[in-house]
């Protein structure tokens, strides 16, 4: 097998073996072969992306050797493959645990978002208390659908957010005006979200609200437009408002570093409140960390690859959901069955795979306890979650079984994967803070990728691609932003790179970050997951499951290619993704394209040889690599030991007086790691900087107005001057009668092109001077005088104050 130290460059031939932008890897071109060899690419993401396919996918049809549902083997057991969420882990922030709004169990796989079509179930798990379920099935009575609603989007109950209390919504918290605000916002956010294609203005929010609550409609009304909680996303009624700036003069500039989902967002929602705005990127596309990779085989097949951020983590009031109803996507389920698969290619028993997940939520379930004694007696104690559970699990002799292990690393490596993260790495008191945040329903897939989203939401924006920022001055005075050798000029900047990138120092910050910012940075974990997204001549694996995981032997490797995602239901190809977490991971980063492939061929081949299914070659292959990629150092933020959600409130504040701001889903407390955590993070820094904007605008009319109240009381005192000749008006120290002391000269102008009507011109001179002055005729004799004999009183010294007339 041959290797370069050649650049590597990009192919459009699908058998060769090819890095798809600046990867640090070699080249490897296999030996010629009979049959067409895979095109592998190990893809860092920095490169130009191809458009993924607009049209609507439908599933491949099967080739021969398609899987069969075997009556003999054992049940597939259904599961959901990301954080588990358990009562006695929830904070008491959790407003409605349990509480979730669901639809009816549609009949396909794809299907709309429409919360309003929803009905309340309350969640009856074993663990809920006989009183917690009690209390929230008294709440489900009491709240309606539209209450339902504004919990779906992350309001509380019956109380205020903090961004309401600040932006002053009602007169007093607590108490009926109150209690009457949130049945108005309830009222106006549930009826925009019944038809997100249209723009919902005032009038339409008092057709069904009594005239006397009209002052609460309005605040309501305000906040949540400016929020970003109704009217927002891609429908062409919106997008036509939301790109016309409101009448009147730019409230500022700002300079928005990064074109991913926040930035993009931002920017959209900037326009639309009255700022100038320009968009900064590094890459050459849009959209950061999500990016669907268009791939394709010999004989036609086409595929579209997420290589980035893929699954909506539930779509109860995520803000996608509205995205893809307002585009007209549909959204695929991803269903819960979930196969597991033994090094040998055997199917997992299913008594042995739910007594091990039994086993495995006890496990948590105990460190959640061991948690809380912790916390009450010694507050700032912490240990990694990996440690905890290993110490039980030994305690307790759980997955002592060869078996048992592997399924329990399996659990494990799927933790690592929800956190992208090593177990060693998480904080056991924290790591699971946002659970009592997460978007309720269903997991999705969107047809097509979710650069669809970001094609979208780029369109017509002002985005400079190629625009690395190396440096970030700020002060008084506003911002300084350098990249790719110019320089961009603004009020105020948004920076929404990556955490990872913050940790490494790409960017220079002067003055520096306080150090209150760079010890959360610096706590903070960024970690890593990558894929290999491989498409094939035909769907070999079976159309009727969307996920199959495999146990590995190895508990250091338990992460390298333990789930698989199938795509043939909304990629438009029969298209596999390997997931690879943890350890592996890290490992994975040095790893040769071929050789990942190869061994993600070998575990598929022992999956399904031994029941008589070949597995072909794939016509594509992607290897990502977003550790090496200088745009993210990573994948996503997690909890590390030592942190907290706190560090992404810290995070999140901007600096400079309001004059640098922050966003990204490293920002958002209650929803980190997610893309909908990004895309809400971008609309909290819009409403922030309108209004650090207004707050700004309302010092310098303060200023202003002390301005006036001086001149006014300056015009008082000429109003009787000690001398007064032409447009000249002296007034005299009156505490000195010497000819040499000082004296308070004005000169006035008046004429129809100035604005204030009148512009007076101040100096000091001395009396002497001020007499002599008097005595020159005309003022164009007199000022010729002030320049050339009594520079004192020259232009220096000479200030300037309109006033009007």
């Amino acid at each position: 097998m041959e290797t370069t130290d050649s650049p590597p460059e990009f192919s459009d031939n699908p058998n060769h073996v090819n890095s798809d932008d600046t990867s640090p890897e070699n080249h490897v071109s296999p030996p010629p072969q009979s049959t067409p060899d895979p095109g592998v690419s190990d893809s860092q993401l920095d490169d130009t992306s191809e458009p993924a396919l607009d049209d609507q996918y439908q599933p491949h049809p099967s080739e021969p050797g398609q899987v069969n549902e075997d009556p003999g083997q054992p049940l597939l057991k259904r599961r959901r493959r990301r954080k588990k969420q358990f009562p006695e882990m929830i904070s008491s922030a959790a407003a409605v645990n349990g509480l979730r709004v669901l639809r009816s169990q549609p009949k396909s796989n794809t299907y709309g978002e429409k919360l309003t079509d929803e009905m309340v179930e309350i969640d009856d798990a074993a663990s809920l208390s006989k009183n917690r379920r009690r209390r929230m099935s008294d709440l489900a009575k009491e709240v309606d659908i539209e209450a339902l609603i504004a919990i779906s989007v992350g309001f509380p109950v019956d109380s205020l957010t903090e961004e309401e209390i600040e932006a002053n919504v009602v007169s007093q918290i607590g108490g009926i005006e109150q209690a009457n605000y949130i049945v108005v916002r309830n009222h106006i956010l549930s009826r925009w979200r019944s038809n997100v294609s249209v723009w919902m203005d005032k009038d339409h929010a008092l057709e069904s609200i009594r005239a006397e609550h009209r002052g609460l409609v309005n605040s309501a009304y305000t906040f949540l437009l400016h929020h970003g909680y109704i009217n927002f996303g891609l429908a062409p009624a919106i997008k036509e408002a939301k790109l016309k700036p409101p009448e009147g003069a730019v409230k500022a500039n700002v300079v928005i570093v990064g074109a991913g989902l926040a930035g993009l967002v931002a920017a959209r929602q900037l326009i639309f409140l009255g700022f100038k705005v320009v968009v900064l990127e590094g890459r050459t596309r849009p959209g950061g960390r999500v990016r669907t990779k268009k791939m394709s085989g010999y004989n036609g097949v086409v595929s579209a690859a997420d290589l980035g951020g893929s699954v909506l983590t539930g779509i109860n009031g995520n803000p996608l959901g509205v995205l893809a109803r307002q585009l007209g996507y549909p959204l695929h389920k991803v269903r819960d069955i979930c196969p597991l698969y033994l090094p040998d290619g055997r199917t997992v028993n299913s008594e042995i795979d739910s007594r091990v997940e039994a086993s495995f939520n006890k496990l948590l379930d105990r460190v959640c306890k061991l948690r809380q004694s912790m916390m009450e007696e010694v507050k700032s104690v912490d240990v990694s979650l990996g440690t905890a559970l290993e110490a039980f699990r030994h305690v307790y002799g759980v997955a002592e079984d060869p078996q048992e292990r592997m399924l329990l690393n399996w659990h494990l490596a799927n933790l690592e994967y929800a956190n992208a993260s090593l177990m060693s790495n998480l904080s056991m008191a924290f790591w699971d803070q946002d659970d009592p945040y997460e978007m309720g329903g269903d997991h999705c897939f969107i047809p097509g990728g979710n650069e669809r989203f970001i094609r979208a939401l780029a369109e017509d924006l002002p985005i400079f691609y190629d625009r690395t920022v190396e440096n970030i001055r700020y002060g008084i005075d506003g911002v300084l932003v350098y990249a790719g050798g110019q320089e961009y000029r603004g009020d105020m900047v948004l920076c929404t790179v990556s955490l990872g990138v913050l940790k490494k120092g790409s960017i220079e910050f002067v003055p520096e970050l306080p150090q209150r910012k760079k010890d959360a940075i610096e706590r903070l974990g960024f970690g890593l997951l990558n894929k290999v997204a491989m498409l094939f001549p035909y769907d070999f694996w079976g159309g009727e499951i969307d996920t199959f995981g495999h146990l590995a032997e190895d508990s250091s490797m338990r992460g390298e290619f333990f789930l698989f995602y199938s795509y043939s239901s909304v990629s438009g190809g029969p298209l596999l993704v390997a997931l690879v977490a943890g350890e592996a991971a890290i490992k994975f980063e040095r790893m040769s394209p071929v050789e990942a492939v190869g061994r993600v061929l070998d575990i598929l081949k022992g999956i399904f040889n031994p029941k008589g299914i070949a597995v072909p070659d794939p016509l594509q292959a992607v290897c990502t690599r977003w550790g090496q990629d200088q745009f993210t150092y990573g994948s996503y933020s997690y909890v590390a030991i030592g942190s907290s959600g706190d560090d992404y409130d810290i995070l999140a504040e901007n600096i400079g007086d309001g004059r640098v701001f922050f966003a990204g889903e490293a920002t958002n407390k209650q929803y980190p790691a997610t893309m909908h955590g990004a895309f809400l993070s971008g609309m909290r820094e819009a409403a922030n900087i309108l209004r650090v904007a207004k707050r700004r605008l309302l010092v310098l009319a303060g200023i202003s107005n002390n301005v006036n109240e001086e001149s006014d009381y300056v015009d008082k005192l000429f109003e009787t001057p000690d001398l007064k000749f032409g447009d000249f008006s002296v007034l005299f120290d009156p505490k000195s009668n010497d000819f040499e002391s000082n004296s308070l000269l004005r000169l006035s102008f008046k004429g129809e092109k100035l604005d204030s009507g009148c512009l007076h011109l101040y100096g000091l001179i001395q009396r002497k001077q001020a007499i002599e002055l008097s005595k020159v005729d005309g003022d164009v004799n007199r000022v010729r005088m002030l320049n050339r004999d009594f520079q004192s009183a020259g232009p220096e010294q000479l200030g300037a104050k309109p006033s009007p007339v």
